[in-house]
């Protein structure tokens, strides 16, 4: 029998209209957060990047701002656009570790590969003899790494994290920007016009665990619903890259018409509900991956002038996180509230965080 299923409520529930309109999901650095973060950065300069964690970086009233962005994460819209940090006052690797302080602040940051990399760079790659990810194979899928360095726009999408954090560095010469959806928004929208399709969507779709990503596991795909719910909130581990890259594995049961259907409409849904927001050098980017989709439109870079677009980004498991439906911990590690969970586990030490983060 199909369950009954009613609209979230809440402030994660939001248009893209309502928060262009308002704007308030933006926040200002001011002058004494700009300060503090100087001050820090001069007491941990000479570290290694990523040697240090948030006592190493105090930010006495930036701190209350960063608790604050935390909340509204987990219990407000999910999205926050922090603005204001003067990135022409410092150096790449000044703002890496600028960067790495404030996501200390916020969570624990999880490997984003089975490589290792904790802190990514999200620059178009196409053109470089050394890539970070492998080429793809003629007439396979390409994968969501390799889409998301190169110049192409990106589909609606989560990250393996709790929260996701991208810090502009420099933008492209054109395009870029970034695109943000609510996903009870869309579970909304898909219950009120097609319902049918929205319980195909809370049911099993197979997704990938791309080598790119993952490395070479034995479990090369798993079954897990597009929507989840526990305790009234939601979550979402979404990508169709996924699901397409599964459809390519020997075993995988083929997607019907009708799950093809629902993702299509996931996809028209989000787009008539999102955001586009350009980004401004110095911005920090957070979302609540479990409540909100990400995407991008396509960028031109122009390497004579040095426009060339560069995002750092972190993956964090954050000590306030919702508890995930059953299941779900296949993927996560984890299914309770507040657990280090999220990221890639590494092959050859079973971590999904060097043990030397995990810090108080």
């Amino acid at each position: 029998m199909q369950t009954a299923r009613s609209p979230i409520q809440g402030p994660a529930a939001w248009y893209g209209s309502d928060l262009d309109r308002s704007g308030d999901w933006i926040r200002t650095l001011n002058a004494t957060h700009a300060r503090e973060i100087a001050t820090a950065l001069d007491r941990v300069r000479t570290r290694p990047p990523f040697a240090f964690g948030r006592a190493d970086f105090p930010l006495p009233t930036t701190a209350a701002l960063l608790a604050d962005i935390a909340n509204e994460l987990e219990e407000g819209r999910g999205a926050v656009r922090l603005r204001g940090l003067p990135v022409e006052r410092y150096s790449e690797d000044e703002l890496r570790q600028i960067f790495w302080g404030i996501g200390c602040h916020l969570g624990t940051a999880v490997y984003q590969n089975a490589t290792g990399e904790i802190m990514g760079e999200v620059r178009d790659e196409s053109r470089l003899e050394k890539k970070s990810y492998e080429a793809v194979e003629p007439g396979k899928v390409a994968s969501s790494r390799s889409r998301s360095r190169s110049t192409g726009p990106l589909r609606w999408h989560t990250d393996r994290c709790d929260v996701i954090a991208l810090m502009c560095v420099r933008n492209a010469q054109a395009g870029g920007i970034s695109k943000l959806a609510s996903i009870p928004t869309i579970y909304n929208e898909i219950l009120r016009r097609r319902p049918d399709l929205l319980e195909l969507l809370c049911e099993d779709y197979w997704r990938s665990r791309p080598a790119d990503e993952d490395g070479l596991r034995p479990d090369r795909v798993f079954a897990m619903p597009v929507f989840g719910l526990s305790g009234g909130k939601i979550t979402s581990q979404y990508s169709r890259t996924y699901v397409e890259q599964a459809q390519e594995v020997a075993g995988v049961p083929k997607l019907s018409a009708a799950q093809n259907e629902a993702l299509d409409l996931l996809a028209t849904v989000a787009d008539e509900v999102c955001l586009h927001s350009p980004f401004v050098a110095g911005d920090i980017q957070l979302l609540n991956n479990h409540v909100v989709y990400h995407g991008r439109t396509a960028y031109e870079d122009d390497a004579a002038t040095q426009q060339e677009r560069l995002l750092l980004r972190l993956w964090l498991s954050v000590p306030n996180s919702r508890r995930l439906p059953a299941g779900f911990e296949m993927l996560w590690g984890s299914a309770e509230p507040g657990a280090l969970r999220g990221g890639v586990v590494q092959p050859d030490t079973g971590k999904r965080v060097p043990p030397e983060l995990v810090l108080a």
